[in-house]
């Protein structure tokens, strides 16, 4: 495990903000284009605890820099799911669900002005799509909000892993629905994209909704394992896929995906490309310690 996911830049990023080095931030950032590499990066910046306590202060002394607004809405996004925790709705208490409603609300607000100031940001609708999802906006202004992301960059991973999530049954969508939607979106993507991983995150959702027993039956059924293997061939293993930035959890997807699925070596070869890199999801949906499990099941795929 890392927290800055084996990327340099990624590090300079959380170091700065650790050390409340705005400038430095700023600088970085802005040298990132808009898009899935700059949404990816924040995404994991702000996971950084106590960006909201001097990030205000930034803002009042730049009140026109939509690139501090964008820190501070994402960041409260991050510090809102903290609040409600990874848990099932039954076991999150009331105060926390009211904290949690409280700092989207916030986000919301930043977010939808940095949107007006940059219009062809693609970074403050990927955020609004998470804390739509939380604050229960419904699934048409979900899905607007989708639209809103892929209009300005349509291969945007982070807008379609968020789309999928709010079509689970467990965010009151189906299974049909979320099959439908990964593997449309694959099939629209080009060869060799990373959007063949949405099949394999849909079969894991599938399956960790299914009882002990009936889950381990269902990823291996045939036509699952099919899938799992044409997802695999239109992106990891196409000729024309070229490694991302943010490739590392979904080589860890696969793994985890054709491992269930007892495809051994399928998973031996994802297994051997990561060279020991794990990442939290989607192994904590096996365990609470992502990197056991990811190591038991490396060992079991005979690596």
């Amino acid at each position: 495990m890392d927290a800055d996911s084996w990327d340099p830049d990624l590090a300079r990023l959380r170091a700065a903000a650790a050390r409340r080095d705005w400038p430095a931030l700023r600088e970085q950032l802005a040298g990132i284009p808009d898009g899935q590499e700059r949404t990816w990066l924040l995404g994991r910046v702000v996971d950084v605890e106590g960006i909201e306590e001097w990030i205000p202060v930034v803002i009042a002394a730049e009140p026109e820099s939509a690139l501090a607004l964008l820190v501070s809405g994402a960041r409260r996004v991050s510090w809102a799911w903290e609040a409600r925790t990874g848990l099932r709705a039954n076991h999150v208490s009331r105060e926390q669900f009211k904290t949690f409603h409280e700092r989207l609300r916030v986000a919301e607000e930043e977010l939808y002005e940095v949107a007006e100031r940059e219009p062809d940001w693609v970074a403050p609708w990927y955020f609004l799509q998470m804390a739509g999802r939380g604050l229960q906006v419904g699934q048409e202004a979900a899905r607007l909000r989708f639209e809103a992301a892929v209009s300005r960059c349509p291969a945007h991973m982070g807008a379609h892993q968020q789309q999928l999530q709010q079509v689970c049954a467990k965010w009151s969508g189906s299974h049909e629905e979320m099959h439908g939607f990964a593997r449309t979106s694959m099939l629209k993507g080009p060869e060799g994209s990373s959007l063949g991983e949405l099949v394999a995150l849909a079969h894991l959702e599938h399956w960790l909704d299914l009882d002990a027993g009936e889950d381990t039956a269902y990823i291996r059924r045939s036509d699952v394992v099919a899938e799992l293997h044409e997802a695999a061939d239109r992106s990891v293993r196409h000729p024309a896929y070229e490694r991302p930035r943010d490739w590392i959890p979904t080589f860890n997807t696969f793994a985890m995906a054709f491992s269930l699925a007892g495809e051994k070596k399928a998973a031996a070869e994802l297994f051997n490309a990561l060279e020991g890199r794990v990442t939290d999801f989607p192994w904590q949906y096996i365990s609470n310690d992502a990197a056991k499990a990811f190591g038991k099941w490396r060992d079991k795929g005979g690596r």
